[in-house]
């Protein structure tokens, strides 16, 4: 949604259209599968529960909303992005602390398990389970013997594909803040637009 202003320039340009982000997807993936992930492996009555949940919330909807008010806020935009950022930042400790604490691996971007996650591409959670659920046969289907042979657990390989989806979501995250923060040093605000939009109407008028 935009309003025309004379002289061709929007006094309010184009905004929304967050679904079509792929930040937002991703971060609404990442919030699926924090979700359920909680309700599978973390106490009902621990805090970190609903702070995990909370953050993966807060990634979509600062997402959301800075995309829906960058039609007269630029600065607003840019700072919305951040918080959606630095929540993602707070989830991706929380898993990495699960992950430590009880004695699990935290794998590499290249693990063989990673890659054939990446390389499927989910779109939604019923594609990440798929995905544990080939996993869990792959190993002995590979016929390995010692450490390696043991099937791996399900909140392992959950907690990792959550936190390949954070990193390429941060990732984006990082991207769109400069883009956000590059426009809004060539382009300007809402302020900047209504004057130059003024100054024509003016000029015309004069």
């Amino acid at each position: 949604m935009h309003t025309a202003a004379p002289g061709g320039e929007s006094l309010i340009p184009l905004h929304g259209g967050y679904r079509r982000l792929k930040s937002f997807q991703v971060a609404q993936l990442v919030y699926d599968v924090t979700v359920r992930f909680c309700d599978r492996y973390i106490d009902r009555r621990s805090r970190t529960r609903d702070q995990m949940v909370q953050a993966a919330r807060s990634g979509v909807q600062n997402i959301a909303e800075g995309s829906q008010c960058s039609g007269t806020s630029k600065k607003f935009e840019i700072k919305l992005t951040n918080v959606a950022r630095a929540s993602l930042e707070e989830l991706r400790l929380d898993y990495e602390d699960y992950l430590r604490q009880r004695g699990l691996a935290l794998w590499p971007p290249d693990h063989p398990a990673l890659m054939r996650f990446k390389a499927k591409r989910c779109a939604n959670l019923a594609e990440v389970r798929e995905w544990v659920g080939e996993e869990r046969q792959e190993r002995p289907k590979q016929g390995r013997v010692g450490p390696c042979s043991s099937v791996p657990r399900a909140d392992e390989l959950v907690a990792n594909a959550a936190l390949s989806l954070l990193n390429l979501c941060c990732h984006l995250l990082d991207r769109q803040i400069s883009a956000q923060a590059a426009a809004f040093e060539k382009e300007g605000g809402f302020t900047e637009r209504l004057y130059r939009v003024r100054s024509r109407r003016r000029d015309r008028e004069a």
